[in-house]
């Protein structure tokens, strides 16, 4: 972020050129000036303290400035630099609240997508490894959706683009360690249902060839031998040379059995319309 902060104050130095102008009509508003100090000199107040890395005091200061002088032209773009500010200090729960007060108030400005983008990256930076709670990566990928959908020209949305990739291998990651566990555990059912969410959700992902052959294996355990034959024709035809194809061909092989897709199957449903990765 240290490069986006130089993006960000240039981008904002033009607008704050005209705002300054306008400052001293804006100080005659009807509005509580508990400093003394007016809008401008409050701003470049917090503005010093960004550049000296203070950040929680720049965070108070912009926020002076919004909670102060919530009429002059200084105010918007306060709210969402004391969100910025907050996510340089760490403190992603204030980030948060400061940079949805904004998108809330002011969802078509600009500034709306360095808000966004500071929502998205407070709750990416907290993601926790697949054998944790995914509470904040599932947070995450919907945040960076809502950054790429609304503000795809913004110079944000490359990035959200690639986290949202990240974010996902990390749920299928997640649901491919509880299901393994229930596979160890002989609890097929269970585990083909974590599977079941891979395959379905998660289909351009690396842990899709992976759980189609442990889908096909549950089910030989299982004794449904057809879902087994559909899962390795599917696991076949997608990903011919993956060893994991080879793994399940062989497991049918044993029983005597060959790869045969069942159109009917849930698995070959959830494979009719997307398809996964081409790499």
């Amino acid at each position: 972020m240290t490069n986006g902060r130089i993006t960000i104050k240039s981008a904002l130095v033009a607008g704050l050129v005209c705002a300054a102008v306008v400052a001293g009509c804006a100080s005659r508003e009807k509005e509580s000036v508990a400093s003394g100090d007016p809008p401008n000199v409050i701003y470049a107040q917090a503005d010093a303290l960004m550049d000296k890395g203070n950040f929680q005091e720049a965070a108070k200061k912009f926020e002076e400035v919004d909670r102060d002088h919530p009429y002059s032209p200084f105010a918007r773009r306060a709210i969402v630099m004391s969100s910025y500010a907050y996510y340089q200090a760490g403190l992603h729960a204030e980030a948060v609240a400061a940079a949805k007060r904004y998108t809330t108030l002011h969802p078509g400005t600009k500034e709306a997508a360095l808000a966004q983008h500071v929502i998205a990256s407070s709750h990416y930076d907290r993601m926790t490894d697949p054998s944790r709670d995914q509470d904040r990566t599932r947070k995450a990928l919907k945040a960076l959706e809502v950054l790429v959908r609304r503000y795809p020209d913004s110079p944000y949305a490359a990035k959200a683009r690639n986290r949202a990739k990240i974010t996902v291998d990390m749920l299928a990651a997640s649901e491919m360690k509880v299901a393994r566990y229930y596979l160890e555990q002989h609890n097929y059912l269970a585990a083909i249902n974590r599977y079941r969410i891979v395959i379905t959700k998660y289909q351009r992902t690396a842990h899709v060839e992976e759980a189609l052959m442990r889908v096909a294996e549950a089910y030989m355990a299982l004794g449904i031998t057809s879902e087994a034959q559909t899962a390795t024709a599917v696991l076949g035809h997608n990903f011919p040379e993956s060893k994991w194809y080879q793994y399940s061909y062989k497991l049918l092989k044993s029983d005597g059995l060959e790869p045969h897709e069942n159109e009917a199957s849930w698995i070959s449903r959830a494979w009719r319309n997307v398809r996964p990765r081409s790499s």
